[in-house]
């Protein structure tokens, strides 16, 4: 009698062969492809966004760079016209003061001969100009020299023969009906010393002067831009700049190098001139 062995025990070990690692691979490889197939979407949609930003920035700017270059144009266009004018003003009054110009002058061998003679002329006409009311304040010594004098001899050739000092001053005399007196006073108290230089006539304040001939000025130059406008088919706009120039007083009355050979000089004073001169820039409407 025969029996058979069951055939199931050596198959069951074959049936169960495991495939699991070859399976999980695969997922994991396809997990990772569409993990950077989502990264490089999102990048390239981050760049279509951006460039689109950027496209929609430059096209204002490029649409408004002709706004501000028509702007420009239209504000150089719409500049008004402008006129530019010199005015000049004069203002006259009576002088109410003298200015003289005096001195004293020695020549002597030695230059210590010609400084003392110079000084002791110097001296006297100080002493006169107070005796005649002169205060302090109103002396001032403007210079003092001292130089050699040459002779030529027949050979022609110059030797120092001596020296001369000199001394100068300005002087004020507020009194004008005094000023003749006061320069006959000098002369006589100096002598063969005593210069007589010159006299000017002036305002002892010509600040009041100034501003009359100031407003002299200002009125000229308005007329003309006015003047201007009319015959330009415009009107006269607001002012846009105005500048003074140095003012002047031509004709001051100097007398140079006067005589004074009597005590009482006859003077004329004359009259005291101020001048200004103003620029002046007025818009066209």
């Amino acid at each position: 009698m025969t029996t058979s062995q069951p055939r199931t025990a050596c198959t069951s070990t074959t049936a169960h062969t495991p495939t699991t690692p070859r399976t999980s691979t695969a997922r994991a490889s396809t997990t990772v492809r569409a993990s950077t197939a989502g990264r490089a979407a999102r990048l390239l949609a981050a760049t279509a966004v951006l460039g689109g930003l950027l496209v929609g920035t430059a096209g204002p700017a490029l649409a408004a760079a002709p706004e501000r270059t028509a702007l420009r144009t239209t504000a150089q266009e719409a500049a008004p016209a402008t006129v530019s004018v010199t005015g000049s003003g004069r203002a006259a009054a009576a002088p109410d003061l003298a200015i003289l110009s005096v001195g004293v002058e020695a020549t002597r061998k030695t230059a210590k001969e010609a400084m003392a003679a110079q000084s002791t002329a110097a001296k006297a006409l100080l002493e006169v100009l107070h005796k005649e009311g002169i205060a302090d304040r109103d002396i001032r010594t403007d210079s003092l020299s001292l130089s050699p004098v040459y002779t030529q001899n027949t050979q022609g050739e110059s030797k120092v023969t001596g020296y001369q000092a000199g001394q100068s001053f300005s002087v004020k005399v507020r009194d004008l009906d005094r000023t003749g007196q006061v320069i006959g006073a000098v002369n006589d108290a100096t002598g063969d010393a005593g210069r007589i230089n010159g006299v000017v006539f002036d305002v002892a304040d010509p600040s009041a002067l100034r501003v009359k001939a100031r407003e002299a000025a200002f009125q000229d130059a308005y007329e003309k831009a006015s003047q201007h406008a009319r015959l330009s088919g415009h009107r006269l706009g607001r002012l846009v700049s105005l500048s003074e120039g140095d003012s002047v007083r031509p004709g001051q009355g100097a007398v140079p190098s006067m005589p004074a050979d009597e005590p009482g000089v006859p003077l004329a004073p004359g009259e005291i001139e101020e001048q200004v001169t103003v620029s002046a820039v007025f818009e066209l409407i």
